[in-house]
């Protein structure tokens, strides 16, 4: 029986919605403005009382905090359930994402919630030496990994070279901030446009080309 093609898709603004609900919550439960035009994550929150900056030691305890209590409120991003459903008719299909182990079984029932149903691998840090485990554990004919994050493909770059690189930022907002990585081959915000690509390298079967990463990526990137 021949190979089938693997994707690996990372989740939070690629699969579903998670600064919006996040910052939907801050403002209503939390009364902290969360600014997504600032570019830096843990700079971007401000008290709504007196404007001033949330600490940075603040900042993480309260992300624990929503993926603890109010991942109901991530909704899937455009088009991507019928994507993933459509592509698991000729793929294996793995979610690899960054959460804590212990969080897995809430965010694989979260998926399953909106209709994305596929085995959930969770991971801290970069995620190339993870990704390298999973596809060979799966033995396919190639893979494909999407990620809204630039690090994560320069750390799969690191760590399996071959693998097809779609860089995807499915939240429109954070989008239009966000240039495209050179570690990823390509960078595609919409699941139709998307689903063509990676259908485009399934059919074509090929392992995908090693690029150049430019050397100050190298050095500041997360492995």
């Amino acid at each position: 029986m021949s190979r089938k093609p693997l994707l690996i898709s990372d989740c939070d603004e690629v699969l579903l919605h998670m600064v919006v609900p996040f910052r939907e919550w801050l403002d209503t439960d939390k009364h902290i403005h969360f600014d997504l035009e600032s570019g830096e994550f843990v700079d971007a929150l401000r008290h709504k009382h007196d404007g001033t900056l949330v600490a940075r030691d603040a900042v993480w305890p309260m992300l624990k905090e929503f993926f603890d209590n109010q991942m109901h409120r991530q909704k899937a991003i455009d088009g991507a359930v019928e994507a993933m459903n459509k592509l698991a008719e000729v793929a294996d299909i793995v979610i690899l994402t960054n959460l804590l182990d212990d969080r897995r079984d809430a965010r694989a029932e979260q998926l399953r919630a909106v209709g994305i149903d596929f085995p959930v691998f969770c991971n801290q840090g970069g995620k190339g030496d993870r990704l390298a485990k999973i596809v060979a554990d799966y033995n396919p004919s190639m893979t494909v990994f999407v990620d809204d994050l630039g690090h994560q493909h320069h750390s799969v770059a690191k760590h399996a070279g071959d693998v097809w690189r779609l860089h995807m930022v499915g939240e429109p907002l954070l989008a239009r901030n966000i240039k495209p990585n050179p570690a990823a081959h390509d960078r595609i915000d919409l699941w139709p446009n998307a689903f063509d690509w990676i259908m485009d390298k399934f059919e074509s079967g090929n392992p995908a080309p090693l690029l150049d990463i430019p050397e100050e990526l190298d050095r500041f990137a997360k492995t």
